[in-house]
């Protein structure tokens, strides 16, 4: 923080043009510094300002950028002004280094990051690419918020909802994303975040790389690929274990892909393709394998024919809109 711009706060604070933020700051350092005795906490508003008055004025008639900083300040009549002129002088070297340190915190705060925020319709998916390179991939009914540019020394998203993101290796520069209270770090990665606030869970499960997830302060775990961590936010347990991660992103792919997979592991990806409820009458039906392929412009219905003739299930639309699938099951 530069003398003028020290200036140009004291002088906003003597005429009552500075924010709470900015009067906090200024305030902190005259308890601390500005102040031999006890006066400066027994005067009244006015009495305050009428001090700090004379006190700017002498800041600002002897701090200039080429003159050196111990500043003389003549001696005033004023018992109060007698006894603060000598700490204020030794004070003043103070108040570049209290500031300049604090100056990057006071504005974040009173200017903080604009943030744009997207939020995807249902039954409807996006792609964005954010500014460092990133690429985002989002579900139906998700948002996330971005800003246009990255600044400082990390790059930071909030997420609600499922996205998968393929993240721009910057090892200087932190990616973070908070989802609730979640946090997820990486350098350079592709992972994928799902929120599911009617099960009070955030599944974090990584298809490149590695990221580290964590509760606020305290690390929930470190996955590399196929690995994924599951947060209760209710309950604040987290469960890490192995998946196989293109199940889990095969929402955000152009077609779906049954490559030797579970009825139950077909089910869940319709059930995120088309954002509907599918059951099984019988839990046998899980357990049935089958493979093949069907392109993303089928409709669920013609794509519920083909799998349950596989595995010699019918299914039905229940009048919630639900879906349940009956059949035998497999041996």
């Amino acid at each position: 923080m530069s003398r003028n711009q020290i200036e140009a706060l004291l002088d906003r604070y003597v005429k009552g043009e500075t924010s709470p933020e900015e009067n906090a700051l200024v305030e902190r350092w005259l308890e601390k510094n500005g102040n031999s005795n006890a006066d400066w906490a027994g005067l009244d508003q006015p009495g305050k300002n009428k001090w700090l008055s004379t006190l700017f004025g002498d800041i600002k008639n002897t701090v200039h950028a080429d003159e050196a900083k111990v500043i003389p300040l003549p001696q005033r009549k004023y018992p109060l002004w007698r006894s603060a002129a000598a700490a204020v002088a030794a004070a003043v070297l103070i108040i570049f280094s209290v500031l300049y340190i604090e100056w990057p915190t006071l504005q974040n705060r009173l200017h903080p990051v604009q943030l744009t925020a997207l939020r995807v319709p249902a039954n409807q998916k996006k792609e964005i690419t954010l500014a460092d390179g990133s690429r985002v991939w989002l579900n139906a009914g998700s948002e996330i918020k971005y800003p246009k540019v990255f600044p400082g020394k990390v790059r930071k998203v909030y997420l609600a909802g499922e996205a998968y993101f393929d993240i721009a290796h910057n090892a200087h520069k932190p990616f973070i994303i908070h989802t609730g209270k979640v946090i997820t770090t990486v350098l350079g990665t592709a992972f994928n975040i799902r929120e599911s606030k009617s099960k009070n869970t955030i599944e974090i499960t990584v298809t490149r790389g590695k990221v580290s997830v964590a509760n606020g302060e305290k690390l929930l775990g470190v996955l590399t690929p196929n690995q994924q961590i599951s947060f209760n936010t209710l309950k604040e347990e987290a469960f890490k274990g192995t998946v196989d991660a293109n199940l889990v992103i095969a929402w955000q792919q152009s077609e779906l892909h049954f490559d030797d997979v579970s009825f139950a592991d077909a089910v869940s990806q319709l059930q995120q393709r088309f954002n509907v409820k599918i059951n099984f009458s019988n839990d046998k039906l899980k357990d049935c394998r089958f493979t093949g392929t069907s392109l993303n412009g089928e409709k669920l219905d013609n794509i519920l024919k083909v799998i349950c003739a596989f595995n010699s299930a019918t299914y039905q639309t229940k009048s919630d809109g639900s879906i349940l699938i009956n059949g035998a099951g497999c041996k």
